[in-house]
């Protein structure tokens, strides 16, 4: 259970900062992903990162029980699937995110809701 704490409260913190950054500071996010997603390096080095952040969750944490934990291990199944994307089809991946990003008005919404999982993470991580 502490492996499940300390991921969660890595979570809760990169949540929570990234989610306010974007509500407080939305055209500066807007620009920096604007531009992440146009560069090729940048969205190559994110594909290995998700790659190993991904497979070291569900590595060391593959719990399946009907708890909050189980939240963990789908974040590190997604990164895991986010990496391989990134890495496989870097194309079609760079599409979809640029598509996302034509509509600037959905960059609040965003940030909320990775503040609100930020929250859940929070939650779980400090407080339950």
């Amino acid at each position: 259970m502490t492996t499940s704490i300390f991921i969660a409260k890595l979570f809760a913190i990169t949540y929570l900062a990234i989610g306010l950054g974007i509500l407080f500071n939305p055209k500066y996010y807007y620009k920096v992903m604007k531009e992440m997603v146009k560069d090729k390096g940048t969205m190559y080095l994110g594909g290995i990162m998700a790659l190993i952040a991904g497979f070291l969750i569900v590595n060391y944490h593959n719990v399946w029980e009907s708890s909050w934990t189980i939240l963990i291990t789908i974040f590190g199944c997604l990164a895991l699937l986010k990496g391989v994307f990134l890495l496989v089809f870097p194309e079609w991946f760079m599409d979809f995110s640029y598509s996302i990003l034509k509509k600037e008005k959905i960059l609040p919404f965003i940030g909320f809701f990775v503040l609100v999982i930020g929250g859940v993470f929070g939650y779980f991580g400090f407080l339950a």
